[in-house]
């Protein structure tokens, strides 16, 4: 008996020791189940500030729009207006008086209140006329800007702005308060559901969950995110495959698209995006100042043969300054084909039979440095020679071609959606005028009638593609590569921005 208890004793002990290696088993499969509560989003290019309203690049906007910063409207992913900061709003009947309804209870990062009183500080720092807002002429229309209480904003126009619910909504409009507006370049404080934790210069930022964000139901899901910048699409491609990185909402390197089909943990979403590359052409300067020579070398680009060599074959052919996506679009690409006979032709007509020769100032982006080479190449059988001249973007592109208009050609990816206005821009580094292209812009904020709207848009795609300020080549699709359980990254972009507030894992 008593050596059957010892056994029956040394059994029972063992199976309470299984038992409870069982149990430590099954919380350990438990927790490597969990789902993830923090994201590692990459990103080709770091934001050279993280204020939205005081410089252009499109990076600082995806990184802050709609994490940190939120405006009193905003774009939502299928590219319509929705309220955000203002709940509710009337326009007059004469579209001159906007009348909105603010948000209560909603405060910025650092416990400032948001109120009519901010909303008014945020607006006139934006259309003052020390603004440095990169959209400060979509601010030209309000004359003054009223705050009868707390909750109610009034914004009086010079004239009706039919666009001014959509403009409101872009990263560049924004919703600031005085005490830190002026420091949000380096440490933004805005009233979105991420609060800005830090900024590791080269290499990361950081953000980490608003536990008082206003909006219950907008609240983020994840605790954490961080943006990771890696520019070579070689690195961007080992960083995916090793898990470094959970997703890169834009790929960079699009012949390696492929090699993650049938992967097992990442998958590829390939989505549309309002990135119209295009190569300007400096239209005060000789010969790009005579139409027919900017006609001819339209007619010279073989806007396939882009695509493919550029992007992989991941694009689509344009021929004005809109993208498919856009309401009012026409196909304008039939107005100047490729056609190098007539384009050698019409060369002579301007005075150049022999070619001439110029140089073209390219991004070091994958993208431009491409499709550079291959217009040289296509130039060459016309007769131009084309020189490429690499320029650091966006620093040096900024200062020689943005803000001093010294080049000749160059070559970028215009990211806002519905800028054919930046043709009317005055100055611009296209140096392109012409009266009756503003006119037909004039006429599109005057009326509110979207039909009327989007026959007016489709009379200004046939000017710019007749004039050919700039040759039209691509829109660049969005190539997405994440992880397989991560859900709630936007698939297209309808506006710059990675927008982080229903990003989610799966359990």
């Amino acid at each position: 008996m008593r050596k059957k208890g010892v056994l029956w004793a040394a059994s029972r002990h063992a199976l309470i020791g299984a038992v409870v290696a069982l149990g430590a088993g099954l919380s350990a499969v438990h927790a490597v189940a969990a789902p993830k509560t923090d994201v590692s989003i990459g990103m080709a290019i770091e934001p050279a500030g993280l204020d939205p309203t005081a410089a252009a690049p499109v990076a600082i906007g995806q990184v802050t729009w709609q994490n940190i910063f939120e405006g009193l409207t905003t774009i939502d992913r299928n590219g319509e207006v929705q309220p955000q900061l203002a709940e509710s709003w009337e326009i007059s009947e004469d579209g001159k008086t906007y009348t909105f309804k603010l948000r209560p209870d909603v405060t910025f990062h650092n416990g400032v209140a948001f109120d009519s009183a901010v909303a008014k500080f945020a607006i006139d720092r934006a259309r003052g006329s020390d603004s440095v807002n990169p959209q400060k002429r979509y601010f030209a229309s309000i004359e003054a800007v009223e705050t009868p209480d707390p909750s109610t904003l009034v914004l009086k126009l010079r004239q009706p702005a039919g666009s001014l619910l959509y403009w409101l909504g872009w990263p560049s409009s924004v919703m600031v308060e005085p005490q830190s507006a002026d420091d949000n370049k380096t440490t933004p404080v805005g009233t979105g559901p991420f609060k800005f934790v830090n900024w590791a210069k080269g290499a990361s930022v950081q953000l980490e969950r608003n536990p008082d964000y206003w909006n219950e139901e907008g609240a983020a899901m994840l605790e954490a995110a961080t943006f990771r910048f890696i520019n070579d699409p070689q690195a961007q491609a080992a960083a995916l495959q090793a898990g470094d990185v959970d997703a890169f909402p834009e790929f960079g390197a699009p012949e390696l698209m492929s090699s993650f089909e049938n992967h097992e943990t990442l998958e590829t979403v390939i989505g549309n995006t309002e990135l119209k590359v295009v190569a300007g052409m400096n239209n005060a300067r000789t010969p790009f100042s005579d139409k027919r020579v900017r006609q001819a070398l339209m007619m010279a680009v073989d806007r396939s043969m882009i695509v493919d060599g550029a992007w992989s074959g991941f694009g689509t052919p344009i021929g004005s300054h809109y993208t498919p996506n856009d309401r009012g679009y026409q196909d304008m690409t039939g107005v100047y084909p490729y056609d190098p006979e007539k384009a050698k032709a019409l060369l002579a007509e301007a005075g150049y039979p022999d070619g001439f020769s110029f140089t073209i100032k390219a991004p070091q982006m994958a993208y431009a440095q491409r499709t550079s080479q291959i217009l040289q190449a296509l130039f060459a059988q016309v007769g131009v020679t084309m020189e490429i001249e690499t320029t650091e973007f966006p620093a040096k592109w900024v200062a020689d071609v943005l803000k001093a208009s010294d080049y000749d050609m160059t070559i970028v990816a215009h990211a806002e959606p519905m800028d054919i206005d930046i043709y009317a821009r005055d100055p611009y580094y296209f140096n392109y005028k012409n009266p009756a292209f503003n006119n037909v812009l004039q006429r599109i904020e005057a009326t509110s009638d979207p039909a009327e709207q989007e026959a007016l848009y489709g009379e200004a795609q046939k000017i710019l593609a007749e004039d050919v300020p700039a040759l039209f080549l691509f829109v660049m699709p969005k190539l997405g590569v994440w992880n397989k359980k991560l859900n709630g990254l936007w698939e297209n972009e309808p506006i710059p921005s990675n927008v982080l507030s229903e990003v989610h894992w799966e359990e």
